[in-house]
């Protein structure tokens, strides 16, 4: 079992940044990929961004890439998701979640954290 518990949601203006993080506890967060999820109302969840086990690969949605940059800090069982440029259509509940592989389909993932919120002012 992995347990995760993002953080460093809020409300920032467009043009504006913020990083989240996503705390692991539990098995060794180092074994797994990490993945960032969001979900705006109405909308099904989608793919941010995936990093590999061991964070030497990264991989983003077309619509962040160059914005969001993906990180882990294996030694601290914590990842992160710096997000910058941001625009109200990124607006909504990002979450965390682990997996074996960096998939973008959010059904490959095991464990998720329960998600933080992120609301962008135009």
């Amino acid at each position: 079992q992995v347990q995760l518990v993002e953080s460093g949601g809020g409300l920032v203006q467009a043009g504006g940044s913020l990083r989240l993080s996503c705390a692991a506890s539990g098995r060794s967060f180092s074994n797994y990929a990490m993945g960032w999820f969001r979900q705006a109302p109405g909308k099904e969840r989608e793919f941010v961004a995936a990093i590999n086990w061991r964070g030497g690969s990264t991989y983003y949605a077309d619509s962040v890439k160059g914005r969001f940059t993906i990180s882990r800090d294996d030694p601290k069982n914590t990842g992160y998701l710096q997000m910058n440029s941001l625009k109200p259509e990124d607006t909504a509940v990002y979450y965390c979640a682990t997996a074996m592989r960096p998939y973008s389909d959010y059904s490959q993932y095991d464990y998720w954290g329960q998600g933080t919120q992120v609301t962008v002012a135009s």
